[in-house]
């Protein structure tokens, strides 16, 4: 507590780091008030009615930064942003050029790279607006939208993502930590109060012990989650010893950290995407006069519900997209070679192609292990309502994961500005 303390003092103290946190705590104030000015139009009743039972608004809400849940001008969040980073990654597998940007030319090559995801991001806000402004209009949330209406409220949305993606950008620059996750991450923390004030209003004597068991599951689990994603399997590597004239170079040894949870939050957000799609296919049929389409509407909005099957399929998604996303990420055969051009090698391995197949298997075991955690952790609210009946999104999934990966990230980066402050 009192090293704590100190640590406390001596950011409040430094004027630089003073300055940096306060351009933080501006930046998500602004987020705030963006977040609570609606589009023209909407139809609060009919809003609180849709949202009140709908899971894909719900987990929408959670990317928009809570922007999504009164409709407001910056309903899309930094959903197009983070899809536009997702598509980008993705394609440097398919185009080596692209590939090379990102990890051979160093800070232009990825600025360039961030650039590239700007501009994607602007036709996907586009896409995204329409269908959610569509949508909305079916519900009668936003009545009958004519053509000025929807091409107003559609640049007026587009406008609120990119403004609100470069306050993300501004907050990295400037502020300390990723501007995204923490915008990401405000808006899940705005929503507690109310979701607290809903468990209080609907408290009930005989569901004491059962709030008991939530909070020791809560607890239980942030802990698990903190020792995941910080987790590590170090492989030793040894420079080799180098002449060079009359001196010798080298000779040190090191470990090449592999972290457990490689992927992050990725695997998550793509197994939604998946799963969340026929849900939004049954909300847009739902309004059909066919008998027919109504049934296939019916039966796509029960399935997207929480059943098991729902259940299961997500738990694979999760588990396939975490090896998925750590083969994107992650070379081994890049990294073997970049070792060898180094002279550095893995005591017992072989450099080259057997430095590649080590590290490969490596990772896939460690992987593993990455998969099912991540797996567990997105289902576990989807088990806790089937067995008690109460929505617990709090206890797990994709918002308990990216709330303690961004304090994590946070207290990184503040103990990095004190320690170089320090020396």
């Amino acid at each position: 507590m009192q090293k704590f303390l100190a640590k406390v003092k001596i950011v409040f103290s430094d004027k630089i780091l003073r300055k940096r946190i306060f351009f933080v705590l501006l930046a998500l104030v602004i987020f705030r008030l963006l977040a609570s000015i609606p589009i023209p139009g909407i139809d609060t009743v009919e809003l609180n009615r849709f949202l009140s039972n709908n899971q894909f608004f719900g987990i929408l809400n959670i990317f928009s930064g809570g922007g999504l849940s009164n409709l407001s001008i910056i309903m899309l969040g930094v959903g197009p942003y983070i899809t536009s980073s997702i598509i980008m990654q993705v394609l440097t597998i398919m185009i080596p050029k692209l590939k090379a940007l990102y990890q051979e030319e160093g800070e232009a090559g990825r600025k360039k790279f961030t650039q590239y995801s700007r501009v994607i991001a602007v036709p996907l806000a586009a896409i995204q607006g329409f269908g959610l402004l569509t949508l909305l209009a079916r519900q009668n949330i936003l009545g009958t939208l004519t053509g000025f209406s929807m091409a107003s409220n559609l640049i007026l949305i587009i406008a609120g993502s990119m403004l609100l993606m470069w306050i993300g950008e501004l907050m990295s620059e400037f502020g300390i930590g990723n501007g995204v996750s923490l915008i990401i991450f405000a808006g899940i923390i705005a929503n507690i109060p109310s979701e607290v004030s809903q468990l209080i209003f609907s408290f009930d004597v005989s569901q004491i012990p059962l709030f008991l068991i939530f909070f020791v599951a809560g607890i239980l689990i942030i802990a698990g989650v903190v020792v995941v994603t910080e987790a590590e399997r170090p492989i030793p590597v040894t420079y080799a010893k180098q002449v060079r004239g009359n001196k010798m170079f080298g000779g040190g040894s090191t470990y090449l950290p592999l972290r457990v949870n490689q992927a992050g939050v990725i695997p998550i957000i793509f197994a939604l995407s998946i799963l969340l799609f026929p849900q939004m296919i049954g909300n847009v049929l739902a309004n059909s006069s066919h008998a027919w389409v109504l049934s296939i509407s019916h039966g796509l909005l029960a399935f997207s519900q929480g059943t098991w099957l729902y259940t299961l399929l997500y738990f694979i998604f999760v588990f396939l997209f975490t090896y998925f996303y750590t083969a994107i990420t992650f070379d081994p055969e890049s990294l073997a070679t970049n070792l060898q051009k180094n002279g550095a090698f893995i005591p017992g391995v072989r450099p080259g192609a057997s430095t590649s197949a080590y590290i490969s298997k490596v990772l896939n075991r460690i992987t593993l292990l990455g998969a099912v955690f991540l797996g567990v952790i997105a289902i576990l609210p989807l088990i806790a309502r089937s067995i008690t009946g109460i929505t617990a999104i709090a206890l797990g999934g994709t918002a308990l994961l990216i709330v303690v990966s961004v304090v994590l990230d946070l207290i990184k980066k503040v103990d990095a500005q004190i320690s170089m402050r320090e020396y």
